[in-house]
């Protein structure tokens, strides 16, 4: 469970650098934009780090709230996950174009990239909250045990 709650600090940690970044760009400040930016993928990969393994060390926790949300809960999860993956994509290419000086392009998909982490990091926060804090969670199945039925 503290792996849970040190991932989702990674996360919004992540996206709160990611916020302050672009008011620094949009006060005209490239090199604190720069750091924020730089700190915020940092954060990013250290989620992902992390996220992987406690699913591969600890498992993944299911679902344990009422069953009629259930359905709803799984929805918002894949459509999470999809877009975190989208976003991840999007970061990795826009700071690609940034360090490579490759500016009016990370200029044009970068509004793009921030808003899918925004969405996906309080999508993640959903999905956190409603595993941890306002219901009961569910089993905790490590990936080797589930991979061999046990």
């Amino acid at each position: 469970m503290v792996l849970a709650y040190l991932n989702e600090s990674f996360m919004l940690l992540s996206a709160l650098s990611v916020a302050l970044g672009w008011r620094a760009i949009r006060r005209g400040r490239p090199d604190v934009h720069r750091r924020y930016m730089l700190t915020a993928s940092a954060l990013a990969v250290a989620f992902f780090v992390s996220y992987m393994l406690k699913s591969l060390l600890v498992g993944d926790t299911n679902y344990g709230g009422p069953q009629a949300w259930a359905l709803p809960y799984l929805v918002f999860l894949q459509i999470h996950t999809v877009l975190a993956t989208l976003a991840a994509a999007l970061g990795i290419v826009t700071l690609r174009y940034a360090l490579r000086g490759r500016f009016p392009q990370h200029r044009r998909i970068a509004p793009w990239t921030a808003a899918s982490w925004f969405i996906a990091a309080a999508m993640g926060l959903g999905v956190f909250l409603m595993l941890y804090i306002l219901f009961p969670s569910g089993a905790t199945t490590n990936m080797f045990r589930a991979i061999i039925g046990h």
